[in-house]
């Protein structure tokens, strides 16, 4: 097989004018750390001593919650699975509860246990390819949320069957950000810029002292990375993206797989859409339901956004119409000419 891997881990992309004018000690940052490339950008306070900060946060999440590193907590329950429940940090029951969350509101489109799955096909990394449909089975018979029991006063998390496997990457990222903005909020920044691989988070307002909205282009999910369908505006707010272009790979006869994989039929979703955006007040809630309404549809996807305080989408669909919920209408502006606006059906 042909394995042409293709990783866009920016989902999104800037548009920072006019930035030269402002106060700031040290440029943007950009580490490896969560499986991709991270960006922080402080301005009016970024000193080294923040940004080392912020980085070396990022690295203990990576460090309790990668399914990708050997000895992470969530590693030691993926190796103690049918075995015992294992004692964690209680920053990974917290998020694991938060997964647990949206895997009930999903009804199951969105599962921490579809680690089996992810493993099998292994989207993003070299070893990528179609897997045989008994493999495909047994991955799909190892996947259940309610399989997992999590006990908070005992601190632990336990997968009831040999063989399961947690996979925390379409929502861990969301609570780093979330995590990153907490850290500058705390050290006094009041402007900034979080992108873990493409976990938007746009902290305060884009001007010194002033209420102007950061301008986020949300990318083409058929061009290449950096071009854009049009431009949201927003101030506090995480913006993150599911879509079929973000990660994928290509077999000999030219079939595009991408990696949001379907925990009811175990291949890529096939949703009618290319992409969903989520806008939200809180990483944690982007990321978890940008990939919940990515696999859901637009039906089911948008009446779960909608269920959630604070949160919009932007849907695009495989025919190019786009659809916006009601906050999203506010502040997003349709601009590439090749895509048009979808009369609101509800």
């Amino acid at each position: 097989m042909k394995n042409i891997i293709k990783i866009f881990t920016l989902a999104l992309f800037f548009f920072l004018v006019n930035l030269s004018s402002c106060s700031q000690s040290i440029p943007a940052q950009a580490e490896l750390v969560l499986g991709t490339i991270c960006s922080v950008n402080l301005f009016e306070g970024g000193t080294q001593k923040r940004y080392a900060a912020i980085f070396a946060r990022l690295r203990e999440i990576e460090d309790v919650m990668s399914a990708n590193m050997a000895g992470t907590d969530l590693d030691r329950i993926n190796r103690n699975a049918g075995i015992a429940p294992v004692e964690v940090d209680p920053e990974l029951i917290a998020v694991l509860e938060q997964a647990l969350y949206y895997a009930e509101a999903s009804d199951g489109a969105f599962d921490p246990t579809v680690g089996p799955l992810v493993k099998l096909w292994g989207i993003g990394s070299d070893n990528a390819r179609v897997p045989a449909q008994g493999e495909i089975d047994s991955a799909l018979a190892l996947i259940d949320r309610r399989d997992l029991i999590i006990d908070r006063a005992a601190g632990t998390a336990f997968l009831r069957r040999p063989g399961m496997a947690l996979d925390l990457g379409a929502i861990a990222k969301g609570y780093a950000a979330d995590e990153a903005v907490r850290l500058a909020e705390q050290n006094g920044v009041k402007r900034a810029l979080i992108d873990l691989g493409g976990n938007i988070f746009a902290y305060g307002a884009r001007a010194p002292g002033g209420s102007e909205p950061w301008r986020i282009g949300i990318q083409d999910p058929r061009d290449a990375r950096g071009a854009y369908i049009g431009v949201l505006r927003g101030i506090n707010k995480s913006v993150v993206t599911s879509g079929i272009y973000e990660r994928y790979f290509e077999d000999d006869n030219g079939i595009h797989y991408h990696h949001l994989l379907s925990t009811h039929d175990g291949y890529p979703v096939n949703s009618g859409l290319l992409s969903v955006t989520i806008i939200a007040d809180h990483s944690i809630d982007a990321d978890g339901l940008s990939t919940s309404a990515f696999t859901l549809g637009y039906e089911r996807g948008r009446a779960l956004v909608e269920s959630v305080p604070g949160a919009d989408a932007i849907f695009i669909f495989e025919d190019l119409g786009v659809r916006l919920t009601a906050g999203a209408a506010e502040t997003f502006t349709l601009s590439n000419t090749e895509y048009y606006l979808l009369p609101d059906a509800d």
